[in-house]
This record gives structure tokens, sequence and C-alpha cells, in this order.
């Protein structure tokens, strides 16, 4: 009996009942949704877009509370709500807002509704920005100068120690915030425009961590996010810099003075304390999680390798850099649409003329075309440069656009540092190596789809400045300025390394730059504040950026690459109008080049001068041109003015 009142159980159990679940499931909904409270916003990204963009409708991501359920109303003239999309916490929403060509300019609201309340959220309608003197990029005319805003001058000593985030503020520590800040900069433009800058580079200034990052604890101690690398909101500006307003002077004002702006941007990764990482906006936002995630391993040569598999490469597209910062997953539709949306509205809210994106190989390059090809539609000057730390030529090929490579896909991107050329100059005039790797590495220029589009340089922010390399001298860096002012490319240098300032690893390169700070005992951003050693590698640059501003050739010239030995290179710059020669002695005894010219268009008999004052009575004799250069010298030689 037992036995047939169990299969009558099982069978009435396996009976449909669907009608029924979906109706409980709904109800459940209800009540859930009629549980929890009215709807709250904290958060709007973007705040605003401008009409006429050719991203319409806007991806509008919400993030507050009580948010399940809800319908959204764009109220105002010109604005329109799409489909809208809640994730399963209700924390966050996505809606997409359509503006018409012709809205006026103003605040718009975001009507949020749910069973149990409403809710408004401001969104802004602006205006383009006039494109004459934005919007530039940068080109070979230019000279980029690397800046860590808060190490560079405090122009405004009220933001130094804000009330959101207390007690981050310690000259004292190498970690912590030293005050610099916007302000410092646009007081500091006369002195880049006198140097000859003509663009910078500012390292990210998103908002940041508001307390102890004690998360990254180098010697055991808790840091702050100075460097700007941290970001917790990618839409805000960090407090200790300034404002947006302020932002926007410095921007406004830079181009006011003929210096082009270009702002560091992080698509790889977010902060260890975005608010993302403990409730994402949909599942697969990030790839993994805080507690479960791959540790990057580093391996970028596996992702131009045509034989490995998905599987290796995983671990260096997905991994959480130092198994701390978070890695944003660009596969996530939502995601990779944040990206791009937010690099459109830093440029077109502030008016920048160009993008240094961090940490290039680690995000996939299906990404970079996508995003490339939306700056580009609606941007069309802008370019950007990506960082790939490696010194070798095939990897960081790889990356830079124009060119389908074997996964068939072109990147997109328009240039890049040239790490492997970076390793080879300091090789050669910081550690007195053999100065032909210089020529070989150049000798690798074919492997670039356009090589006169890198960004050559002497040190960064990640790397022991070149004054503390084993064997640097004033001298060498002197050489290695010469070089990099003169070779194809764009040339950057980094924050005082035109006064020779000193700095071993993180954080020790990153020092503050003498006379940008109350109480500092010398100001070397003025001449009688510089020892004469700094003011020796000063003027060296000064006349080299001159030099490069006069002559033609030295910016949109061809490389042809005269003569090579141990140490001791020449390469001249042409154009169909003109050439200039570089000829670079490394070694620490006199040397005699002579090599044929023909490649140049130099006469077979012209009378040359040495725009360095280095030689005198140059003279190319039936086509070939000999002379003998100082010790650890270089010479700039052009044609002569006739008598």
């Amino acid at each position: 009996m037992r036995l047939k009142q169990l299969l009558s159980m099982k069978t009435r159990h396996k009976a449909p009942a669907r009608p029924a679940l979906l109706l409980v499931l709904f109800l459940s909904a209800v009540s859930a949704a009629f549980a929890q409270g009215a709807p709250e916003v904290s958060k709007v990204e973007p705040p605003s877009w401008w009409t006429g963009s050719t991203v319409n409708p806007v991806r509008v991501l919400v993030r507050g509370r009580n948010l399940a359920g809800a319908r959204v109303e764009a109220t105002g003239a010109g604005v329109r709500s799409g489909a809208v999309r809640v994730n399963a916490q209700g924390t966050y929403l996505f809606v997409d807002v359509s503006i018409d060509a012709q809205a006026t300019p103003g605040v718009r609201r975001l009507r949020i509704t749910t069973p149990n309340g409403a809710s408004e959220a401001q969104f802004e309608v602006l205006a383009p920005l006039n494109r004459t003197g934005r919007f530039q990029g940068f080109t070979n005319d230019d000279v980029i100068y690397l800046i860590m805003p808060d190490r560079f001058s405090d122009g405004d000593p009220t933001n130094n120690d804000p009330a959101v985030s207390r007690g981050l503020y310690n000259r004292g520590e190498a970690r912590y915030y030293h005050g610099g800040d916007f302000q410092g900069i646009i007081n500091r433009l006369p002195y880049l425009k006198e140097l000859g800058v003509t663009a910078i580079w500012l390292n990210p200034w998103y908002d940041n961590v508001n307390h102890l990052n004690e998360r990254e604890m180098p010697q055991g101690k808790p840091i702050t996010d100075y460097h700007g690398y941290g970001a917790t909101d990618f839409y805000g500006v960090e407090e200790h810099f300034g404002t947006f307003e302020k932002l926007r002077e410095l921007i406004t004002k830079a181009h006011a003075a003929g210096i082009k702006v270009i702002q560091d941007q992080v698509a790889n990764h977010s902060g260890p304390y975005h608010p993302w990482v403990k409730d994402s906006p949909t599942p697969t936002w990030y790839n993994g999680t805080e507690a479960k995630h791959l540790d990057e391993t580093w391996q970028t040569w596996t992702l131009q390798d045509p034989y490995s598999t998905p599987e290796m490469q995983k671990a260096t597209l997905d991994g959480w850099f130092l198994n701390i910062l978070p890695d944003l997953n660009q596969n996530d539709p939502e995601t990779a649409r944040y990206i791009i949306q937010n690099t459109l509205w830093w440029i077109g809210t502030t008016g920048i003329d160009a993008i240094r994106q961090d940490t290039l190989p680690y995000v996939h390059r299906r990404f970079w075309r996508d995003w490339m090809a939306a700056i580009k539609r609606e941007f069309p000057r802008v370019n950007v440069v990506g960082e790939l730390y490696d010194g070798d030529p095939a990897i960081v090929s790889f990356f830079q656009g124009g060119r389908v490579r074997f996964d068939g896909i072109d990147s997109g991107i328009d240039s890049e540092f040239d790490f492997p050329l970076f390793y080879k100059v300091r090789e050669a005039f910081a550690q007195n190596g053999d100065a032909r790797g210089i020529m070989q590495m150049l000798a690798r220029d074919h492997l670039y789809p356009r090589p006169q589009d890198l960004v050559v340089f002497l040190g960064n922010h990640d790397m022991l400045r070149f004054m503390n390399e084993r064997g640097a001298t004033p001298t060498g860096l002197k050489l290695a300025q010469t070089f990099i002012l003169t070779v194809r490319g764009t040339p950057q240098i980094y924050y005082g390394d035109e006064i020779a300032l000193p700095g071993g690893g993180d954080p020790d390169n990153r020092r503050d730059f003498p006379g940008g700070f109350a109480g500092d005992t010398a100001n070397a951003f003025e001449r009688n504040g510089r020892t004469p050693e700094q003011q020796d590698v000063y003027e060296n640059v000064r006349r080299l950026t001159r030099l490069r501003a006069e002559l033609e050739p030295l910016r949109r010239g061809r490389q042809v690459n005269l003569y090579a030995a141990a140490q001791q290179f020449a390469y001249a710059r042409v154009t169909d109008r003109a050439s200039v020669i570089v000829a670079i002695n490394n070694e620490g005894n006199p040397a005699t080049l002579e090599f044929n010219v023909g490649a140049t268009n130099f006469a077979p008999d012209a009378r040359l001068d040495d725009r360095l004052d280095t030689i005198k009575n140059v003279r190319v004799a039936g086509g070939t041109l000999k002379f003998t250069l100082p010790p650890r010298s270089a010479a700039i030689l052009t044609n002569a003015p006739a008598r």
C-alpha cells in the first residue's frame, strides 16, 4: 500500500505546473520590488553628452539602490530614453538616451520609477566644443613633455589636504601626495614654452581612492595612489590636483601657449577600491572576481605568437596586474561600450589633443580596433600612443596599427613608445655600451607599419632615471638628448631630465621638481636656481628643441643611416628640399668619421656648418664627408649660408 502512495505522490509532482510556477515567481518578484525602498541614485555615467555626436544614443550607466523593475523616462526637450536593463542586485541600470541634433544645451532629468517609488537623475546636454585649436593630435613637429602632476609644481596649497581625503598629503613620505596640481602646471607653462615643449602628457587625473591603499603595500606600508593609476571614478577628477573646471582652464591656457595636452588613460584595469569590485554592473564586468581571478603573467610574447593557444594567452589578457588591479573585461559588450564612451567623453568635454594608453598589450586587439575606430569617427585628428614595455621590436610592432596581422586584425593604434630603441640608447649613452646597438635597432624599423610615428624617449615614471644608470654622466645624457631630438619619430622628455634630475627605482624616480614646492631650497624653474651642471644640460635641450623647430628635416625628414662603428655613428634626415646630418662620437677619445653623402641632397662640394659649434670648416669633397669629433660629442651639420 505504501509503495502505491509513493508512486502516486511522484506522479502528482511530475504533473505540469508551469503556470503555477510562473505565478509564484511573478508574485515573488512583485513582493521583492515592494519590499525594497524607493529607488536611489548615487552616480550617472556619463553625466553629460554633446549634440551632433557620432554616438547616439548614449548608453548611460546609473548606480544606486532599489533599481529592480525600474522604468526610465527622459524629461525635457530634445532627449528620449530607450531600453532599460537592470542588474540582478538592483544596484545598476543601463538606459539608452537619444539626443536630438537641435537640442539646446542644458540639464535634463532621467525619471526612474519602480513599483515602490520614483527618483530623478541629472543628465546634461552639451553644445559641442569648437574644434579650432582642439583635438589636434601630436605629430613629428612636437616635443612631448611627461609630467606627473603631483610631483611637478604646487600652485594651489588649498587642495593639498582636501576634506574628502584627509591625511594623504605628506612630502616626507615618498608614496604620499606631495601637492602638485593643475594650477602648478598652469603657472609653469612659460617655463615649458621656453624649453621648447609643444605637448604635455599628464599621468592620469582620474579620481583615486580617498584613503590609504592597503592592497598595495611595498615595504609593508600602505601608500596613496598619487600617481593616478588606481581609478575609483573614471569620470571624476582627483581632488588633490584640482577640479574639472581647473583642468579645462589648464587645457585652454596650454592651447593658448601653443602646447597640446595628452591624457593618460587606462582601459585595462580599475583601481582595487573601485565600487565595481564589490558590486559590478554585470556578472562579467571584470575578468574574474576579487576572490577568484588569474594573476598576470606578463607573457606578452604569446599574443603575437601564431602558434599559441587562447589558453596560453589567457593569463596575460585576463590576469590582474600585480594580482591586485581588477582586470576589466572588454569582451563584455557593456564594459567595452563604457570604456569607449569614457574615452570620447574626456576628449569631447575637455578639448584634449591625444591619448597615451596604458598597458596596451594586456587588452585584446579586437577591442583596440573598435576603440580606435570610435575615436577616429568622432575626432579624426586625435591620435593615440600606446605603452608596450618590451625591448623586442617584433612584439612592439605587432600592436601598431596600419597592417592586418595573422589574427585578421589591424589594431588601429597610431603610435607606440619605442621601448626597443630606448634600451639601446640607455646601453650606449648611460652604460657606455656598444653604440652600434642603436643602429641595429633602427634596422628593425621594417617591422613597424609606420616607424616614423613612434615616440622616442630616454625615460619615464616607471624606470630609474637616466642619471641613475651605472656609468651615467651629464655628457652622456646630453648625447642621448641629442639623439632622441634628431632621430625619426616624436621625442618625449620626462620632467626633470632637462636638468639631469637623478632618481632610482619607483618612487625615487618621481622626485619633486626643485622649485615647484614651498620650502624648496633651490628653484630650477629659473636660471639662477640651477647649478652649472643643470644649466648646461638645460641649455643643451633648449638648443636642440629650437634647432628641431627651425630645421624641417629633423622633424619630417626620411631617416638615412650613413655610418656606424663601435662608438660612432651618423645619420641624415632628408626632405625633398634639404638635409641635416647628425654625427655622434660616444668614445672618450677623438674619432674621425668618413662616409659618402650621396643619399642626401648635399652638393658634392658643399660647405657645412655645425649648428652645435663642435667642429669647424666641414666640407664635402667629391661626395664624401670626413671630419674629426672630439671625445663624447655630437655635431648637427647643415648647408652653410652663402658668403
